[in-house]
């Protein structure tokens, strides 16, 4: 019988030992991994092409012999960057015609931070010891997406903590030690 945890830590209960080379290493030396689809609006292609997309993903789930998740997650955009060099771009452009466009995506920008934007990314993810065997599913998932016209990569670290991130927070974003300015 399982003993459970007193704990009012999640760290406490939750099984991750560690994650490390994009992967989640549980306490049983289980790991967690998979891959990161890239979106792709499959809608704005022709009704041929559209038909061919779902078919071939059709047979890719189909030909997935192990078990596997499908997880969406919401990740926050950071434009904080693009916001800086068009702050700098419309200080060193004296055209105001251009600086009234430039004022015009800061103000779309603005907006984008206000109202917490985020970008919906989408994994497969499975559970495996062996680490070859990871290695053949990782290759396997990536080629039969591949086929289907999408592309995919082996999840990262930092996408394994915006998983569980949203997973243990229910999607609110945390900002533990944040120091803020009174």
């Amino acid at each position: 019988m399982k003993q459970r945890s007193s704990s009012k830590y999640t760290e406490d209960w939750v099984p991750v030992q560690s994650i490390q080379n994009g992967m989640i290493v549980l306490m049983n030396q289980q790991k967690v991994t998979g891959i990161k689809k890239t979106p792709r609006n499959i809608f704005i292609l022709d009704s041929a092409s559209q038909d061919s997309v779902l078919i071939n993903l059709k047979n890719f789930y189909n030909m997935i012999d192990f078990e596997f998740w499908l997880v969406v997650a919401d990740r926050p955009v950071d434009i904080s960057v693009y916001m800086s060099q068009l702050q700098l771009l419309y200080n060193n452009t004296n055209s105001p015609t251009v600086r009234k466009i430039i004022s015009q995506d800061i103000q779309k920008g603005n907006t984008f931070i206000n109202n917490n934007i985020v970008d919906t990314e989408y994994y497969i993810l499975f559970k495996e010891k062996n680490l070859e065997i990871i290695q053949k599913r990782i290759r396997l998932l990536i080629n039969g997406l591949a086929t289907c016209g999408l592309n995919a990569m082996q999840t990262s670290n930092d996408d394994l903590r915006i998983i569980l991130d949203n997973f243990l927070n229910g999607g609110m974003t945390t900002e533990f030690g944040t120091v803020t300015p009174l």
